[in-house]
This record gives C-alpha cells, structure tokens and sequence, in this order.
C-alpha cells in the first residue's frame, strides 16, 4: 500500500524559511514526477513545484519561483520544498503528490499547514 508521509510544516514569520518533506512507501518512486500543490481557505488548489523521475526537468509556479526550491532523494523516496523569503500569501495547506507520467498512479499526501504571519 502507497502511502505518503509529509512534515516540516508550520508557523513563521514573513521572511522565514521552512522546508517541508514528503516520504512515500509502499514501492519505488524513481520513475515518478514529484510535485507540490497549495491550497489556501476559499481558493483553489496552486500548483506550486515539480521535479521530474529523473531530476533533469523542474518547474515552479509564478508566485513561488525565485523563492522555493524543489528537490529529490530516490533513495529515501522522499521530494522537499525548501520555502524562502516567505510571504503572508504562502499560507495554505501544502500537499505533495507522486504521479507516473503515462498511468493512473497518481498518489497525494494528506496536507502540511504552513501558516506566515505578518
């Protein structure tokens, strides 16, 4: 059974950092694209980051490039997001998702709060 593990996330200020981690068991990930997504109360679900299997293809949304950093460890089956320089904007629920490019495996973590305050 699949399952995704995330932690790091929190309360900071603005300007702060935190870096968030998503652990995923059950099979090996190598091939899978990692992403992140954010959701704030009464929006819609934000793409924020992804890193493909290999690690060679990485994108970011607007609001976050330049500020977050995405990465991936294969051997622990884990992707980060390293946050700086954050904003009072940035708070959401942040949910990190495993997909395999051409198949319906597709797995999310359930949310990491990450609160800034002003």
């Amino acid at each position: 059974q699949v399952q995704l593990v995330e932690s790091g996330g929190g309360l900071v200020q603005a300007g702060g950092s935190l870096m968030l981690s998503c652990a995923a068991s059950g099979r090996t990930f190598s091939s899978y694209a990692m992403g992140w997504f954010r959701q704030a109360p009464g929006k819609e679900r934000e793409f924020v980051a992804a890193i493909s299997g290999s690690g060679g293809n990485i994108y970011y949304g607007v609001s976050v490039n330049g500020r977050f950093t995405i990465s991936r460890d294969d051997v622990k089956n884990t992707v980060y997001l390293q946050m700086n320089y954050l904003k009072p904007e940035d708070t959401a629920v942040y949910y990190c998702r495993f997909r395999r490019p051409g198949t319906l495996y597709d797995y999310w973590g359930q949310g990491s709060q990450v609160t800034v305050s002003s």
